[in-house]
């Protein structure tokens, strides 16, 4: 007789915590196909930013040549052993722009995506807590209609009113991409903090009279960072662009701070000649932001077990 009841799962059939199945005979079933999709984007996009991240962190210590450095004589030069990315209009060494304007990039991603979540993830947890209260379901749609009205006001805009106040820089162009960036930290913390809040143990919370605060703090948080880390990958990519766009319009980082918005805008006139010019700055804008948004890719399949379920 078999001693296994109908319907039972058999023994011999066990599950690992890795997605793959073990059965009977031995075989071996494939992994889901999400999450070799998720790994593959999370290498891709993590060699990709490590290369950029590599590319300012070597500038600070080394370059081919003094980014400052005018040469009349080697301008327009082609790609050579001396030159491997060629010269520029000014005679600079193509490559070491290449590598100082890393760090313009870098910097005004991070302090862009910096102004957005700390501003940005508490908006969007403090609405999700009056959404949860029948007495604070105006004040959330206020603080949500207010998110809404922010978003007419894209980076490009901020930015030309910043500089009509101040002056064109790559200071009021972080500001003016981080404030463009809060809404979509906003909702994604609002959203997020929404599901939170239904769960079982922020409800023991709180019914524990656990402070509000205190429950933001150790419930919401931990639970909410995973969705806050993939928008803050993905809000990166959209600075990468955003700074390059400015720069591009002479409303970002002026000269002579290398720049690879104003190597492309400097290139404009001698495309036909030396398009090499626009390829460089254009290839490392592309990397960056395609790094950027595959590792929001990869991060956003490990933190959402659903969508790697579907095999998204």
């Amino acid at each position: 007789m078999n001693p296994t009841p109908t319907g039972a799962p058999n023994p011999r059939d066990r599950v690992d915590v890795t997605g793959t199945t073990a059965s009977a005979t031995g075989g071996t079933a494939r992994p889901h196909k999400g999450g070799r999709r998720a790994n593959a984007s999370m290498i891709i996009g993590s060699a990709l930013v490590v290369l950029i991240v590599g590319l300012a962190l070597v500038s600070f210590v080394w370059t081919p040549y003094d980014p400052n450095a005018i040469d009349p004589a080697a301008r327009l030069q082609n790609g050579s052993l001396a030159h491997p990315f060629g010269t520029d209009t000014f005679g600079r060494d193509t490559l070491t722009w290449v590598m100082v304007g890393a760090r313009i990039t870098l910097l005004v991603g991070v302090v862009a995506v910096g102004i957005a979540l700390l501003i940005g993830t508490p908006i969007g947890i403090i609405s999700a807590f009056f959404a949860k209260q029948p007495w604070g379901m105006w004040i959330d749609a206020v603080i949500m209609r207010a998110n809404d009205i922010l978003l007419a006001f894209p980076a490009l805009l901020l930015a030309i009113i910043f500089a009509a106040v101040y002056s064109p820089g790559t200071g009021p162009a972080m500001v003016a991409v981080g404030i463009a960036a809060i809404p979509g930290f906003a909702r994604v913390a609002r959203s997020a903090t929404l599901q939170v809040l239904g769960s079982e143990y922020v409800r023991a919370a709180r019914a524990s009279n656990r402070r509000v605060p205190a429950v933001a703090v150790v419930h919401v948080l931990p639970n909410i960072a995973g969705m806050v880390i993939v928008q803050a990958s993905v809000a990166f990519a959209i600075s990468v662009l955003a700074e390059a766009g400015l720069s591009f319009l002479g409303l970002g980082t002026q000269a002579p701070t290398p720049s690879w918005g104003r190597m492309l805008q400097e290139s404009q006139q001698y495309l036909s000649a030396h398009p090499e010019l626009a390829l460089w700055p254009g290839v490392f804008i592309a990397l960056a932001v395609l790094g950027f948004n595959l590792l929001g890719d990869g991060l956003r399949d490990r933190f959402d077990p659903k969508m790697e379920a579907r095999g998204a």
